[in-house]
């Protein structure tokens, strides 16, 4: 590693560009101060998608769990950052990697400051390294949806650990490492259609499948609207702008190809959006603006493979695709009954695949022309059939490893004390952020444990029967009082249930429950938790 005082050895030249001196090896390093501007930025516009995640699961859910996602978010961003800079970065990227994983050689980030990230960059490895960073805490951020509503809070920040040096640092080294086996084979993956969302979206059905149902499952207790529409549009917007960076910033440069990233990018958003509205609309005679938003992030989902790869016209292609095929495949979930109520699976897994086999066909050498330091063969455009093959071998193999090891991580940690990811009915019923957490996402939503009522704005315990009234005394009869106007007598808010009396919360209804409006069965699209049409209420 360098002596400290070698950080300094810089001058600026004409263009202003950074001249930095390695006293080691005695060469000049240029690195281009307008690149190294874009790249800080669109890490930036990396990190607020990370809450942006947190939102747009948090407002889907309903109100007694809304705050967990929000935490999951945030651990994730903590967690995920240390595990890159202890060993994250070095797996994934260290020049010495093997086919499948990379070595300690940058441990702790240690000699990563000296050097440019590639010989045909003009930015230092660090930039890329903190880039990459946020790519590697929003990554699990995703996943985490699978453990929305039944799964203890406490051991999910090791989980992220774990899986992020188990499974997205070996995913990311095969695909973004140059000397990973689907990088040298030649799979075209832009931003993260593979390590990003295909690894995520199969943890997530890892996990659901491993959490099992929820209590109620197949019931019309489920079939509950999202408790925060506001949540869910403000959601879209932070990941949609936080798109610009994650998809533009992966030209690693400020170039012209830069900016046709950020362009298709934001046209496919569009398509997407619009194609699952109108899908839903089809269904429901419904404008839904959660299906809207919904689309949009599919959209986003599957032009992230092709962003610096293909020509807008067929970007909008991209939007409609993802929009369908995302919508159609939450119903995925009734049809093999697993309980994943955040459709992550649909989104990300699905939309990546989408995504990734849509770059197979639709790739262009003309439309990544504008970067000569990165040329491609293109797809089917272009004549070369075999792209449509790697795109496939890497979606296959990184769904099938991600599945196969998020399941396997599951299950070790069922088995050692206090990691055990799995929660009780209980915990179910009252709510992952009244349990866990002892908070809630809005101060006039409280449990008061004292008087063992759950208690929200203009509700309170049942008043106790009035005592009988003594019998008349003896003697002629009183005549009757005057009738007066007496006030209705108030109708109570929610329905209350001692806390003590698990089965009594089983039975409750809707609004004190869930904190949902309470919704008829039938609807498609986010409002998945509802049977789909022409099917039985279990599936």
């Amino acid at each position: 590693m360098l002596p400290r005082a070698a950080m300094w050895n810089s001058t600026y030249d004409e263009s202003h560009n950074i001249n930095w001196y390695n006293p080691v090896t005695g060469e000049t390093l240029t690195y281009n101060v307008g690149d190294i501007a874009w790249m800080l930025v669109s890490t930036v516009l990396v990190m607020i998608m990370i809450p942006g995640v947190g939102f747009f699961y948090s407002g889907l859910l309903r109100r007694k769990n809304a705050l967990s996602m929000l935490y999951f978010g945030m651990t994730s961003l903590a967690v995920g950052s240390l595990q890159w800079w202890l060993w994250g970065y070095s797996l994934a990227y260290s020049d010495s990697a093997s086919l499948f994983i990379g070595d300690m050689k940058y441990f702790a980030l240690q000699g990563v400051l000296d050097q440019l990230w590639s010989p045909t960059s003009r930015i230092p490895a660090i930039v890329f390294c903190v880039y990459q960073l946020m790519f590697a805490a929003f990554t699990p951020t995703i996943a985490l949806g699978g453990f929305a509503e039944h799964s203890r809070l406490g051991p999910v920040a090791l989980f992220v650990f774990v899986w992020s040096t188990l499974v997205y640092d070996p995913i990311a080294c095969w695909t973004w490492n140059t000397r990973g086996w689907a990088h040298t084979m030649g799979d075209l993956d832009w931003a993260g259609g593979t390590p990003v969302h295909i690894s995520s979206g199969s943890a997530a059905l890892a996990i659901s499948i491993y959490l099992g149902r929820r209590h109620g499952y197949g019931t019309p207790r489920l079939a509950y609207q999202p408790h925060n529409s506001s949540y869910v549009v403000l959601g879209t917007v932070l990941l949609w702008f936080g798109w610009f960076g994650f998809n533009g910033g992966s030209a690693l440069s400020a170039n012209l190809r830069a900016v046709q990233a950020c362009l298709v990018t934001h046209i496919a958003a569009c398509a997407g959006g619009i194609t699952w509205m109108v899908w839903d609309y089809f269904i429901d005679q419904k404008w839904s603006v959660v299906g809207f938003c919904s689309g949009a992030i599919s959209g986003l989902v599957v032009i992230t493979p092709a962003a610096g790869y293909i020509s807008t016209s067929v970007a909008v292609l991209f939007g409609v695709v993802g929009g369908t095929a995302c919508n159609w495949a939450t119903q995925l979930k009734y049809k093999f009954h697993y309980d994943d109520c955040l459709d992550v699976f649909a989104s990300h897994a699905i939309g990546g695949i989408a995504g990734n086999l849509l770059t197979g066909l639709f790739a262009q050498a003309s439309a990544a022309a504008s970067d000569i330091s990165q040329p491609i063969k293109g797809g089917w455009l272009d004549r070369h059939f075999i792209q449509l093959a790697y795109q496939m071998a890497s979606s296959t193999a990184c769904f099938l490893y991600s599945l196969a090891v998020t399941y396997i991580i599951l299950k070790c940690f069922h088995y050692i004390p206090g990691l055990r990811l799995q929660t009780s009915i209980e915990a179910e019923l009252i709510g992952m952020d009244r349990i866990y957490m002892g908070e809630h996402p809005y101060d006039y939503v409280y449990l008061d444990l004292e008087l063992g009522y759950p208690i929200a704005q203009g509700e309170a315990p049942p008043v106790p029967a009035a005592a009988p009234a003594p019998p008349p005394a003896p003697g002629p009869a009183p005549a009757p009082a005057p009738a007066t106007a007496t006030a209705p007598t108030p109708t109570p808010i929610g329905v209350y249930f001692p806390l003590n009396n698990m089965s009594n919360i089983a039975t409750a209804g809707q609004p004190s429950d869930t904190g949902s409006r309470p919704s008829t069965p039938g609807s498609r699209g986010r409002n998945h938790h509802m049977v789909p049409s022409g099917r039985s209420a279990d599936g």
